[in-house]
């Protein structure tokens, strides 16, 4: 980190510096915005980026947009796009390094899944996404300085003055040159990507794996494409996929990372793989613009904060995309940064709150790491990993391994420790409909706390009420009733994690539950 030597301590310009502005820190920044908190996010590209990425949201996602009220968005998406709008459920739920998972194995009625299949992602492009959190971050104030980005900062114990420079969206990014204005804030968060300049300066450590893989995607003009098997298929050269659109085209070769992982994906390089990869004789033409390239690096960094400066997304973490767990993963970092910088911006946060980010998110990070690493061992030609997908593919098409496979890719499998208790603790609130017709999330779109008073009782909502009148401002109070609940009563977090929960109508924990997350009673 570049540390000042100065003990600056002017006020801040703003509260907080978010650095990229794709998916990840426009989630953020939104969170913060919606707490009030003083935000400018910086971005070195001038235009969106319009490359395939990531094709879809998980179900975990999907809920924290509904807790916003952007669900309606994301689903008009959906409803455009090619095969969404009449779609008939597909038959995998997905795939695990080339492996189907049967749709039809998965048991819906799980205690996990129940109410939110059958449906693990929802299609919407990540282009998408980035432009409804784009919307979504204006509306709310937040300032977007495109073409600029972040060329180097001093850091001190009140806050940091970050130097900014003109991208002009082609600068090298590596450049440390401290040219162009000077910025001060109390904090800084890294969103800036797998190449993160936040984190190299910051001194981050970022331990893991070298890539053992390239693959490379694009959409083209195929000659004999009719000669291909559909979905993914094993070959003892690596693997491929083909389809559903006409002309896409995917390849997973077994070699070692690419010489030029930048450079355009041009016809002859795919026509070239694709014919290594699959035996066929078959010709690509021509490729459309856009064709990506991607390895199985993975890597993350120990520690998601330093000080006054943390990471978000990519910038904490790189791996594969298979299974599609990456903007997810970023996504669940913002949603639960969020709300924790912003308490410690307005001076409300309990201690140790910040730090109890890299506690619960760091676990979720190096699950999906291994996630991914294990689908590259199940690709793999050799003897070994025939026999091992051989296994993995018997036990992902039974009713145990399909279901364990959707709680994973969903995010609903995720849980934090936060306490005994009910057995809801520490998962995302359930999806009650209640009385009323509405859901729980229809009452989170102010991004404050939630305590649900499910009993019906007076005596009951009198005491929850006088509980909860010390945190007004930070926590809503909501009184229904729903079949089938499970609880009494829950507090759940801003980020939609259930904190309480009680099914006997007694409030015993509940005091020191919103003490934990929401600090001192009258702050804030």
């Amino acid at each position: 980190m570049l540390v000042s030597t100065l003990g600056m301590s002017a006020t801040p310009d703003h509260d907080v510096l978010v650095a990229g502005a794709g998916p990840v820190g426009l989630m953020l920044a939104a969170e913060l915005a919606l707490a009030g908190v003083r935000v400018v996010v910086v971005e070195r590209r001038t235009e969106p980026d319009t490359a395939p990425r990531a094709a879809g949201i998980n179900t975990a996602s999907a809920e924290a947009f509904e807790r916003r009220g952007l669900l309606p968005a994301v689903k008009a998406v959906q409803g455009r796009l090619p095969f969404q709008g009449d779609r008939k459920r597909a038959p995998f739920a997905g795939h695990f390094g080339g492996i189907h998972v049967p749709a039809g194995a998965v048991d819906e009625q799980d205690p996990v899944l129940r109410g939110r299949g059958p449906h693990w992602f929802l299609a919407v492009p990540q282009a998408e996404v980035e432009r409804i959190l784009g919307e979504r971050a204006a509306e709310l104030g937040v300032e977007v300085r495109t073409g600029v980005e972040v060329c180097g900062f001093d850091a001190d114990e009140d806050g940091v003055t970050v130097h900014l420079h003109d991208s002009d969206g082609d600068s090298d990014s590596d450049s440390t040159d401290r040219g162009g204005d000077a910025v001060r804030v109390a904090w800084l968060v890294g969103c800036d990507g797998g190449r993160s300049l936040v984190r190299r300066l910051a001194g981050f450590e970022f331990a893991g794996t070298d890539p053992l893989i390239t693959v490379r995607q694009a959409t083209g003009t195929v000659e004999g494409a009719e000669l291909l098997g559909r979905g993914w298929q094993h070959t003892p050269t690596g693997v491929y996929h083909y389809g559903p659109v006409p002309g896409w085209i995917r390849t997973v070769e077994l070699d070692g990372p690419p010489a030029d992982r930048e450079a355009p994906v041009t016809a002859a390089e795919m026509d070239a793989s694709l014919r290594r990869v699959s035996g066929i004789d078959v010709r690509v033409s021509e490729v459309a613009e856009g064709g990506t390239r991607f390895t199985d690096h993975a890597r993350q960094a120990t520690a998601y904060r330093r000080g006054r400066v943390l990471l978000c997304g990519d910038a904490a973490h790189v791996h594969s995309p298979f299974s599609g767990q990456g903007l997810n993963l970023g996504l669940g970092d913002a949603v639960n940064l969020g709300w924790k910088l912003a308490a410690t911006v307005r001076g409300w946060a309990p201690e140790g709150l910040l730090d109890t980010y890299t506690g619960e998110r760091h676990p979720v990070g190096a699950g999906v790491l291994d996630w991914t690493r294990a689908q590259v061992a199940a690709m793999r030609g050799d003897t070994y990993s025939s026999a091992l997908r051989a296994v993995v593919t018997d036990f992902l098409g039974t009713r145990d391994g399909a279901t364990l496979y959707a709680r994973r890719i969903s995010g609903l499998g995720q849980r934090y420790d936060l306490g005994d208790g009910h057995p809801m603790v520490g998962a995302l609130m359930p999806r009650l409909r209640l009385d009323d017709g509405s859901r729980p999330a229809d009452h989170a779109h102010g991004g404050r706390a939630l305590l649900v008073d499910l009993t019906g009782d007076d005596e009951q909502a009198a005491e929850l009420a006088a509980l909860a009148e010390p945190y007004a401002g930070r926590l809503e109070l909501l009184r229904g009733s729903s079949e089938d609940a499970g609880v009494s009563g829950m507090l759940v977090r801003p980020d939609g994690f259930v904190a309480w929960a009680s099914a006997t109508g007694g409030t015993a924990g509940l005091e020191a539950a919103l003490t934990r997350w929401l600090g001192g009673a009258g702050k804030g």
